[in-house]
């Protein structure tokens, strides 16, 4: 058995990764409520910011699950924005949003590649007519 007990190096790399990611939601969550809090005058316990977190946590996991059977399902190796779309359909603003992020993506994207077609297909300085004409006389 090695030194560090019956875990791999890789193992406590997960498991501080892990630790790291909970430590950030908590965080996050607590700024949240503390966001809240100002406007509203609502105060949260700490146990109930613990409590977010950890709902939070899980239904990321859940969602993570659910997006690659999603993907599995579809005979794909990779999540798509429409996979992302199905995990949201319970939450209609969730999804609605999601929607409208997705299809941001997609003209930004077309943006990009008509302008990429475009430099492509542009012409030189120079046009086909003065070469013929410098190359006769």
């Amino acid at each position: 058995m090695a030194e560090n007990g019956p875990f791999g190096a890789e193992d406590y790399e997960q498991v501080a990764y892990t630790q790291r990611l909970k430590a950030a939601v908590h965080h996050t969550v607590g700024q949240m409520c503390d966001n809240i809090s100002e406007e509203s005058g609502v105060t949260f316990s700490r146990q109930v910011i613990a409590a977010m977190s950890e709902a939070t946590m899980k239904k990321c996991g859940e969602f993570a699950v659910d997006l690659e059977l999603f993907a599995r399902h579809g005979k794909r190796t990779v999540v798509n924005a429409d996979d992302v779309k199905l995990v949201a359909r319970r939450n209609k603003a969730l999804e609605r949003h999601i929607s409208l992020m997705a299809d941001s993506l997609v003209s930004e994207k077309e943006k990009k590649k008509s302008k990429k077609a475009k430099k492509v297909t542009a012409p030189s300085n120079t046009s086909d007519a003065e070469n013929d004409d410098s190359n006769m006389g």
